[in-house]
Formats: C-alpha cells, sequence, structure tokens
C-alpha cells in the first residue's frame, strides 16, 4: 500500500512543505531551516565528494532529518560529481526514521527501456534520481523539499571548484566525453579539460534545479520540462519519451532484514544488490574476503548520513557508466544515463547496509559502497568486520571494501553523541567526513 501511495504523489507532482517545528537542541538566534539553528550535536555525514558532505552537514544544523541532508547531498553531488550521480541517473537508499521505527529501501535505479528507438545511438536510461530523492524526503523529509535542492541550484549558477575526484574521473574519459559539443562547453569551456582547483558553472544545469524546485518533480516527468526532456534527448541520441519519464517511479520497499542481536540489520532487495552485500557481511564477519561481482561497467558514488535524533540514511547512486552516455542534453545541463541491456552497459549492483534498535529507536550502523561490481562487498565488508569481529571502524572501511571498492560508514555502538558516534570516509578515496568539527 505504500508503494502504491508512493506512486499516486509522484504522479501528482506533489511538494512536501513539512515545516520544521521544535527541534531538540534547538533555542539559538537562527531560525528553524537555518544554518545554526540546532546546538550541540548535529549528527554525522560520510560522503565521497568533500562538497557534498559539507552540504549535508549545513542541512542537520538547520534542523534538518538525516533524509532531508541526504537528499540535499544527492542533489549536490548531480552538481560537483556528474561523473557518477546526476539527474539522468539514480540510486537506491535505506532510511531508518525514528518517528516511524522503521527501515525502508527506496529504489530509483536508472531505467531499462522496453525497445530502443530507431535512431537513438546512445539510447539512455529513463532518469529517476530526481524522484527517487523527492520520495525519501516525502516519507522522511522534515525540512520544505525546496530547501534541499537550493543548495545544488547555488553551486551549478555560481560554480563550485572542481574536486579531485571529478577532475580523476574526467581525465579517464575525456576523450570521448569531449567529443560532444554540449559536453565540451561544461567541462572544457577554454578548450582544455578543467582540472582540479578549477571553477565550474553549470547554469544551465542551475536552471533545470531551479525549474524542477519551483515547478515540482511533477513537472521534470510529466510537464513541460519532460517534453524539454524528450526533445533534448533526442538531440543527444537518448530518445527518451515523456510517456516513458511519466511511467516511471521509484520504489518504497521493505529492505531484506534479519536480526542483529538485539538490532535489526537490513540491506537493499537483491534487485538492486543481487543479495551481495548480506553475503559480503557475513563472508567479512567469518573471516573470509568478501565476495566482488565482476564485468560491470557502471559508476558509482555513496554517501551515509546519522541526524541528532538517531535518524540514518544510506545512498549509493549510479550514472551506469562513468559520464554516462557522454552526451549532455542541451539546454538543460544535464547528462544522461546509459540505458541497461543494451551493448555492454549492465545494471550496477549497488550496495547499502542499515542497522538500528527498534527498541530505543535509534541507529546503529550504517554503511554505502561504490566501485562497480565491489559496491556490495565496499558496503557490507565493512560492516561486518566491525559488527561481528569488532575491527575499529577506521581500520574496518578500507580493509573491509576490496578494490575497486570504495565505502563510507557511521557507527553508533553506544550513545548517539558526539562521542558516541564515529564516521568514515573511506582513505583511498576523496571523501570527506562532518559532523561537530
Amino acid at each position: 500500500m505504500a508503494a502504491l501511495a508512493l506512486s499516486a504523489i509522484l504522479l501528482a507532482g506533489c511538494s512536501t512543505a513539512e515545516r520544521v517545528g521544535n527541534i531538540l537542541g534547538g533555542g539559538s538566534s537562527a531560525q528553524p531551516g537555518q544554518q545554526g539553528y540546532v546546538r550541540g550535536f548535529l549528527g554525522n555525514v560520510a560522503a565521497e565528494d568533500a562538497r557534498a558532505a559539507m552540504v549535508a552537514r549545513d542541512i542537520l544544523s538547520a534542523g534538518g532529518s538525516a533524509a532531508d541532508a541526504a537528499v540535499a547531498a544527492g542533489f549536490t553531488l548531480s552538481v560537483t560529481l556528474p561523473s557518477r550521480a546526476g539527474l539522468g541517473g539514480g540510486g537506491a537508499c535505506l532510511g531508518y526514521d525514528p518517528r516511524r521505527n522503521e527501515i525502508e529501501a527506496f529504489l530509483f535505479q536508472p531505467g531499462a527501456r522496453e525497445a530502443v528507438p530507431r535512431g537513438a545511438d546512445r539510447p539512455a536510461a529513463v532518469p529517476l534520481m530526481a524522484r527517487g530523492l523527492f520520495a525519501l524526503h516525502a516519507r522522511q523529509g522534515r525540512l520544505p523539499f525546496e530547501a534541499t535542492m537550493a543548495p545544488a541550484e547555488q553551486l551549478a549558477r555560481f560554480g563550485t571548484e572542481v574536486s579531485r575526484g571529478l577532475a580523476t574521473d574526467l581525465a579517464a574519459v575525456s576523450g570521448p566525453l569531449l567529443a560532444d559539443p554540449v559536453s565540451r562547453a561544461v567541462f572544457a569551456p577554454s578548450g582544455t579539460p578543467v582540472s582540479e582547483g578549477n571553477r565550474l558553472v553549470q547554469n544551465e544545469l542551475a536552471t533545470t534545479l531551479g525549474q524542477i524546485r519551483t515547478a515540482g518533480v511533477g513537472d521534470f516527468h510529466q510537464g513541460g520540462l519532460a517534453r524539454r526532456v524528450e526533445e533534448a534527448s533526442a538531440a543527444a541520441g537518448g530518445f527518451l519519451t515523456v510517456g516513458e519519464m511519466r511511467a516511471a517511479v521509484p520504489q518504497a520497499v521493505a529492505p531484506v532484514q534479519e536480526r542483529l542481536r538485539n538490532d535489526m540489520l537490513a540491506v537493499l532487495p537483491a534487485s538492486a544488490d543481487s543479495g551481495a552485500t548480506l553475503a559480503a557481511f557475513r563472508a567479512a564477519g567469518a573471516g573470509q574476503t568478501p565476495p566482488v561481482m565482476g564485468g560491470m561497467l557502471g559508476a558509482s558514488t555513496s554517501l551515509v548520513v546519522q541526524d541528532r535524533e538517531g535518524g540514518a540514511v544510506a545512498c549509493t547512486f549510479t550514472m551506469n557508466n562513468l559520464f554516462g552516455t557522454g552526451r549532455m542534453l542541451p539546454g538543460m545541463g544535464f547528462l544522461l544515463a546509459p540505458a541497461p541491456g543494451v551493448g555492454s552497459v549492465q545494471t550496477p549492483p549497488l550496495g547499502a547496509i542499515l542497522v538500528a534498535n527498534t527498541v530505543v529507536k535509534t541507529m546503529r550502523y550504517a554503511g554505502a559502497g561504490s566501485g562497480q561490481g565491489a559496491a556490495p562487498a565496499a558496503a557490507g565488508g565493512p560492516a561486518g568486520l566491525h559488527l561481528l569481529r569488532n575491527v575499529p571502524l577506521e581500520q574496518a572501511v578500507p580493509t573491509g571494501a576490496p578494490e575497486p571498492g570504495r565505502g563510507v560508514a557511521i557507527s553508533c555502538q553506544g550513545s548517539v553523541t558526539a562521542a558516541g558516534c564515529r564516521a568514515v570516509a573511506d582513505p583511498r578515496g576523496f571523501g570527506l567526513t562532518a559532523g561537530n568539527d
């Protein structure tokens, strides 16, 4: 019933506007929704992109829930790390909300096509990023949805420094990517690819994000914005249709769960991770090497967020390939993800794990992974080492995430406080942790 109700909300294009009320720890001169409103412990963030981590932290500081912060960070990734996340792609999240006292899975992978349209030399997956993040917010958010989109829009419009992660991805595929004149105008405006520390301005993406913010996510899937996507995707060789955009909705479903001592452990359904996250968790806990799935061409990134009230979200995002199809929608500023099942493109496995104690209503562990076929192992492996073998989190994340996997994790094995919780971003990557720092 929850999935049906959620579909109705999304198709209608409604916007959640649940306002911030009395938040524990408030009382500063800042107003609800303003950075600095929350005093004391904020929560924690670990993300594979530093700017996304800081945006999530700011949302927590403004009184947002873990879901609010994850949504804001997800949209930010579409600006700061478009090689691995974007409006043309999608992902999956696990969310624990103490108010509901349940763990939910949100599935919004870039969708397959029923058939390859005639003339589509780069057939695109059906985008689900915006609808997926809206679904997470609709179920577990607290701030107005528009407020969670604003940071990404501002970063796109006024510019953000190119991170080492984006520069590394760009260097890996700059040849084919910059063969697309629309992409070249964004990533090589002076004729040479932008490099680490350069300022990246994306005005067309900012306009698209602003239109979604003001007109609603529904407009992107069945209104004027959807018609623009249809027209622009034809020019980019992707050939999406308004009908396909309208029909594509995320799922809010029960995750795979099992009891872990006094806690409840949850992972994504097998449709997202092929059961590999739980297998990696068990293998690492038994002292074995977590299995890694092979043959995957997708590229992904991940983040985890914990709020001061014990809520948590673990997300992993993908473009199905590094920089998706390599073609950007003219006039709209975002790349398309390639349709899975066409040519060598496969649906990449995603990895997330979340542990909560539903008796005291608080999270215990949140982890997520990236790295093509190693993503589930990068989520489950560190969790198994830390929770079953008592390996310190700082050691468990890089040790338990096999190459080319990268993991992020937050653990609260004591009280949900600054002293009782730890956050780690894989030191082999380019991520960052943020909280009361």
